[in-house]
């Protein structure tokens, strides 16, 4: 090709180099691959204690809330534990009992709220001061008919958009793994 001016040139020049920047980026956001990103316990932890005191009412008797949430991964069985302070008030007797609950859950990612959440939810302990054997298990009803639903609700960790951007490509969460002090995503690049 001949350039009849020297703008011309320089024109062609300039989109040619262009063209071939887009595609330089284009073939390395394809090189960027998969991505571990370690979300540590303590980061989990400050975002979850913005979330709390959590305050429920269950069938129109039961006030209950929960406050002080402190997570402990499980490694073994890929599961996150979280335990919390709770009151529950039946405000027709006048009656407060106070004590702990600790459940445990599956970690899942929801795409749609770009988080992370607890699934197949369990109740592992239940102690609360005052209450006799009989009441208890009341209590640990009344627990079983609020956590899976709470922790439905509650995200353990919402991604940022740092999470989620990387190099100039999207990138989606794949995986959940576990260690002693944290969780390791895994990110794709998104398709």
């Amino acid at each position: 090709m001949t350039c009849n001016s020297r703008t011309r040139c320089k024109a062609f020049a300039f989109i040619m180099a262009a063209l071939l920047a887009c595609e330089l980026l284009s073939s390395c956001a394809s090189l960027v691959g998969v991505r571990r990103v370690e979300l540590p316990l303590s980061r989990l932890q400050d975002g979850l204690e913005r979330r709390f005191p959590l305050e429920r009412h269950l069938l129109t008797m039961f006030d209950i809330e929960l406050t002080r949430p402190q997570l402990a991964l499980l490694s073994v069985s890929d599961r996150i534990a979280l335990t919390m302070d709770a009151r529950v008030g039946l405000p027709l007797i006048q009656k407060n009992w106070r004590g702990s609950v600790t459940v445990s859950g599956r970690l899942v990612l929801d795409a749609a709220r770009d988080a992370i959440l607890m699934n197949e939810v369990r109740i592992d302990r239940i102690s609360f001061e005052g209450a006799d054997q009989a009441r208890q298990r009341q209590l640990a009803q009344v627990a079983n008919g609020l956590t899976d639903k709470l922790m439905r609700d509650l995200p353990l960790y919402r991604f940022h958009q740092e999470d989620l951007h990387f190099a100039g490509v999207q990138f989606v969460p794949t995986q959940i793994n576990t260690t002693p002090s944290a969780l390791v995503v895994t990110f794709e690049p998104a398709k």
